[in-house]
């Protein structure tokens, strides 16, 4: 399978559009593309992070879900922007501290 991105996609767009063009194709997406889709996300890196943690507050579903995974396979870089949008939303509290302790192991 072709990555759902090209290199020179990546590097050529705004980041934040390029994110909500990867999360809006998951509404449609296979299983497969759905594995690119987070792929794709993942190399971003903690670019990535603060419109991931956006992302899990307002989505649902299947964009949701890979917003989670990609926080934990990016690592600790998704520490600190977890930190900083539960200590802002005591309901996001929760869900910040499962994801550390993902990533932590602890």
């Amino acid at each position: 399978m072709q990555a759902v991105l090209s290199s020179q996609e990546i590097s050529n767009n705004n980041l934040t559009q390029t994110l909500e063009r990867l999360f809006d194709d998951l509404d449609t997406a296979d299983n497969m593309t759905k594995n690119a889709i987070e792929n794709d996300v993942v190399r971003f890196g903690s670019e990535a992070a603060d419109f991931l943690v956006n992302k899990i507050r307002t989505a649902k579903g299947a964009q949701r879900g890979v917003a989670a995974m990609s926080l934990i396979r990016i690592g600790e870089d998704s520490i600190e922007p977890l930190k900083q949008e539960a200590v802002k939303d005591k309901d996001f509290q929760w869900i910040a501290n499962y994801l550390i302790r993902e990533i932590t192991g602890r």
